[in-house]
């Protein structure tokens, strides 16, 4: 009971030495368990004959016990180097051909060992070395000794094995003789550490936040077409090797992403898009898609000197831009809708704060305001300027006044007759909506435009 309290205790130094030592390395850890054989004959020594003269003479000199004898933990330490502790128990019924009394053998050993699996570039067979030391016991009697090991693992699989040993233990005292231990066991590797959790190791893991698959190193593919997302062009979409990842819908030899026609077959030179009559013009932007013309003239043989998008052959109107509608000559006056789309434009012009000048997204607003007035080139229109009802009435009445010339002056400035606008303030008059609300003022804040003539 003595001897078996010191196992016990030998294996809960075992246990606290591998969770005190834990590092994030792949499988670091592993725990053997096994049987062992014990054999006092032959050692060499007292004229009992050479080291090996008998080595493999199982029947007459092997003791083993027939249940698990054998515990061990084992901690990779680094460049093929393990630390090994390996607690064993055994019971000793012959000394060479010489019976026994059933003596009790217990040992604790510690042995470094080195790996010499890179030499069989082999993850199955992994034969090693290993030198160190322990302490054995007798029935109640102990020695240090110095051992020396020779092995190999044999690995099913990335975390299970089997572990063959054989162990010369050399005693430093007369009373414990010289002898071999041989171990065959269980060993199982652990502690490798997989944040993402796609069986892949975080340290051979080039994506190891990430799933992903063996082939890429664990990295994603995401779209599954074979190219792993960090060189897929198009990681969400399947696509093939030569555009890296990237669809051709249209087999166009243009990939969708750079194809501005991707579901009609095309030319290179247009990016992908068709040219029906040759001209060079692609046939989304060509007003004669079946008739050759130069670009100027948006590809069709007749020009369009007033740039409405009517060509002179069909233009009523040809030197003064028009719609279409009115078969390129200008409208007269601007219809309910546009008047809509004009004061829809108006009331999204955006001033600084407390001032009448523009902020810059508004121009491209003033800009399509101007095409707009531009159509009417006879109408006259009135602009008129509100605010909210923060501050003072007098100050929004200035400011409203103010805003509503800065749009007059604005249009003035840019191609607009000024004898067709007049502007007007009406300060916090007439609100659209509540100025309650933070959203109600925004819409208060405005510029309208009305027909007059």
């Amino acid at each position: 009971m003595k001897n078996l309290s010191r196992l016990f205790f030998a294996m809960l130094l075992l246990f606290s030495f591998s969770n005190a030592n834990a590092q994030d390395e792949n499988n670091p850890w592993a725990i053997g368990v096994g049987v062992n054989a014990v054999d006092f004959y032959p050692t060499g020594e007292d004229g009992q004959g050479g080291i090996f003269d008998e080595y493999f003479n199982f029947g007459d000199h092997y003791n083993v016990l027939p249940s698990l004898s054998s515990i061990s933990v084992s901690r990779y330490l680094s460049d093929g180097f393990s630390l090994t502790v390996a607690g064993t128990i055994n019971e000793i019924s012959k000394i060479g051909d010489a019976p026994a009394d059933d003596l009790s053998y217990y040992a604790l050993d510690g042995t470094v060992k080195y790996s010499f699996g890179h030499l069989f570039n082999s993850k199955v067979f992994e034969p090693y070395l290993g030198v160190g030391g322990g302490y054995t016991w007798v029935d109640d009697i102990g020695a240090g000794t110095v051992n020396g090991t020779l092995g190999f693992n044999v690995w099913f699989s990335d975390n299970i094995g089997i572990t063959v040993q054989s162990a010369y233990k050399h005693a430093f005292e007369d009373y414990l003789a010289t002898h071999f231990q041989h171990t065959v066991g269980l060993a199982l590797k652990f502690g490798g550490k997989d944040t993402d959790g796609d069986g892949i190791y975080d340290k051979d893991d080039a994506c190891p936040d990430v799933p992903g698959l063996p082939e890429f190193n664990g990295c994603p593919d995401t779209d599954g077409d074979g190219i792993e997302d960090s060189k897929d062009d198009c990681p969400n979409e399947p696509g093939l090797a030569e555009f890296n990842g990237c669809p051709d819908t249209d087999g166009d030899g243009v990939p969708d992403h750079l194809d501005d026609c991707p579901t009609v077959p095309g030319l290179k030179a247009l990016k992908g898009c068709p040219d029906a009559d040759g001209d060079g013009v692609a046939d989304h932007i060509d007003e004669c898609p079946n008739v050759a013309g130069p670009a100027a003239n948006k590809g069709c043989p007749w020009p369009d000197r007033d740039g409405d998008g009517v060509l002179d052959k069909d233009d009523k109107c040809p030197d003064v831009p028009g719609t279409v509608a009115n078969f390129g000559c200008p409208e007269v006056k601007p219809s309910a809708e546009k008047m809509k789309q004009l004061n829809d434009y108006a009331r999204t012009i955006l001033f600084d704060t407390g001032k009448a000048t523009f902020k810059k997204e508004s121009h491209q607003t003033l800009e399509a305001m101007n095409a707009i007035f531009k159509e009417f080139p006879e109408a006259t229109f009135a602009l008129e300027g509100y605010t909210d009802s923060v501050g003072s009435e007098r100050s929004n009445q200035l400011l409203s006044e103010r805003r509503a010339n800065a749009v007059k002056d604005w249009l003035i400035a840019n191609g607009i007759d000024k004898d067709r606008l007049t502007a007007k303030g009406f300060g916090e008059d007439n609100p659209i909506d509540s100025n309650k609300t933070a959203a109600g003022r925004t819409n208060n804040r405005r510029v309208e435009v009305k027909l007059t003539n």
